[in-house]
């Protein structure tokens, strides 16, 4: 073979390791009551990172869905084919209870160790997470009927992944989805105008057009639509209990940027038997219980996503070699990569925190709840807004090698920006921030009390928090100020939690470079005298 094919100076495929080594995770795990699921979380991690893995997260995402909206005889069927490793990755999520297991598993944290799983079988392909997600989500809603969670719950939260459609009783775990947008509303779910008309049975008939539908090949939906009473939420089965099809079709699928392996499609309603779930007139209350929950999958996605982009750009910059030395070795490339860990860690932390009162709150911690209430949104918004940011400059460390499809570098940069608009983009956030201090003020003393267990720690926390106390006290344009206030109480919750529970050299670094102003604009400029290899130590991932 002529000398100019010897190939030389390539980085070896980042397959062969423990996805879940990850020391921010792990120690986040063990304090937040987890612990007991380190063993299943490690199992799960070398299945993450086998070669294995990584082959059924690209091929699913390179083979999208299809929609066969009819038989080749002509009958409506609506039925979306998957690649059979889309089916693979649902399966190791179901058995491993990432969807809505932890509500059937009252032990102290179920809902952590459920989350811990959930970040960890992400970074493998992460479209699977969204009807994942939406059948976790489902079950705080449901319960506000009772007879509805008790004849689903158990199948929601059975660890057997059972697809098809058939009628929901004779199958051996259920998908749930979620079905709220509407073309002229978006966001603004009030302006829905699907009606839903009571029938003699006691079940609505619904008619109307939905514009984005999660997961359509779900068996159940929890749905907006306008009763006699108002806006009311809505379970529908795909199958209906006599064995036919709910008048439920599938449009089309959407085209989109990424998410490429999970379909999302719209939907029409043509008289599609529905049940009640909560009250007429209480559909945003109802539903919001699964919108929360999504938004903490939310969280945890983007912090997947940073911890896939750093270890990938980590391993490849420990192997290629450039001007005689590793990039690892070049002091730049160390700022950019130190830069990158630090918000990684920080999003992991918080992310983690957020589970860990999810899981208080749900066995009846009231100050908890408080606590994630505003918790969750302002870390919606921070968190999942770093996300793109992040994964462009994780790519940009691989050089023209990032921008080639085959280095998986920008499949995880368009997947980035999805956590940031799926359920709230970020204006929706920020202003949801404002409205949880403005309902529930207690809610920002519970918040203040959680980030000041960190006072006296670092001085650039301690005078931010107290400029955000004065800040808060202002309400002159609040709605204006929403994303900076929001954006603040971010940072000095990650800032408190890093001083607590991460060495000090991360910690340091983030006060330092997030809140004492010695950052510029970009990732890679942090001020000199940072510890680069304690932060990168954390970010290395080992064969097995």
């Amino acid at each position: 073979m002529p000398q100019t094919h010897e190939v030389t100076n390539q980085v070896p495929p980042h397959v062969g390791h423990d996805v879940a080594a990850d020391p921010a995770l792990t120690e986040a795990l063990a304090r937040e009551g987890a612990d007991w699921a380190a063993p299943e979380l490690h199992e799960l991690g070398v299945l993450a990172g086998s070669e294995r893995a990584v082959d059924w997260g690209r091929l699913a995402n390179e083979n999208p869905p299809v929609l066969r909206t009819h038989d080749r005889y002509g009958h409506r069927v609506d039925e979306v084919e998957f690649h059979p490793y889309w089916h693979e990755l649902m399966n190791v999520a179901v058995r491993h209870g990432l969807h809505a297991a932890p509500w059937q598993e009252p032990r102290p944290g179920a809902h952590v160790a459920r989350a811990a799983k959930f970040y960890v079988w992400g970074q493998v392909e992460a479209g699977h997470s969204c009807p994942i997600s939406m059948t976790y989500a489902a079950v705080p809603a449901l319960r506000a009927t009772p007879e509805l969670a008790d004849r689903f719950e158990p199948l929601l939260a059975s660890r057997t992944y059972d697809f098809g459609l058939r009628t929901p009783h004779t199958k051996s775990g259920l998908i749930a989805g979620m079905s709220m947008t509407e073309k002229q509303g978006g966001s603004d779910v009030r302006a829905n105008t699907t009606t839903a008309v009571p029938a003699p049975d006691g079940t609505y008939r619904l008619t109307g057009h939905k514009w984005f539908t999660s997961a359509p090949m779900s068996d159940l939906f929890l749905t907006l639509a306008q009763a006699p009473g108002g806006l009311s939420c809505f379970l529908l089965p795909r199958v209906l209990p006599d064995g036919t099809r709910n008048s439920l079709h599938l449009q089309r699928l959407k085209d989109k940027l990424g998410n490429k392996s999970n379909a999302s499609a719209e939907i029409e309603y043509e008289g599609a038997h529905g049940w009640l779930v909560g009250a007429e007139g209480r559909g945003v209350a109802t539903i919001i219980e699964m919108v929360n929950m999504t938004r903490l999958d939310c969280v945890l996605g983007g912090a997947s996503g940073m911890r896939l982009g750093l270890v990938r750009a980590v391993h490849h910059a420990t192997h290629r070699r450039a001007f005689g030395k590793a990039l690892i070795d070049q002091p730049l490339m160390r700022n950019v990569l130190a830069d990158l860990a630090l918000e990684s860690e920080a999003a992991t932390a918080v992310a983690m925190r957020l589970a860990g009162a999810t899981d208080r709150a749900v066995a009846g911690d009231a100050d908890e709840a408080l606590f994630r209430r505003l918790g969750l949104a302002v870390t919606k918004y921070w968190v999942c807004k770093r996300a793109p940011m992040h994964a462009a400059e994780a790519l940009e460390c691989f050089g023209g090698n990032g921008y080639i499809e085959d280095s998986g570098m920008p499949r995880l940069y368009r997947e980035a920006p999805l956590s940031s608009i799926w359920e709230g983009s970020g204006n929706v956030a920020a202003l949801d921030t404002l409205r949880a201090m403005g309902r529930a003020p207690e809610a920002v003393d519970a918040f203040f009390t959680e980030v000041e267990r960190a006072a006296g720690a670092d001085r650039h926390l301690d005078t931010a928090v107290a400029e955000l106390r004065k800040q808060l006290a202002d309400p002159a344009e609040a709605e204006f100020r929403a994303r900076r206030l929001t954006e603040t109480m971010a940072l000095v919750l990650q800032a408190s939690l890093l001083h607590r529970y991460a060495p000090p050299a991360v910690a340091d670094a983030f006060c330092a470079s997030r809140l004492g102003g010695d950052h510029g604009g970009a990732f890679g400029t942090l001020p000199p005298g940072v510890d680069t290899e304690a932060i990168l130590d954390r970010a290395r991932t080992t064969a097995l």
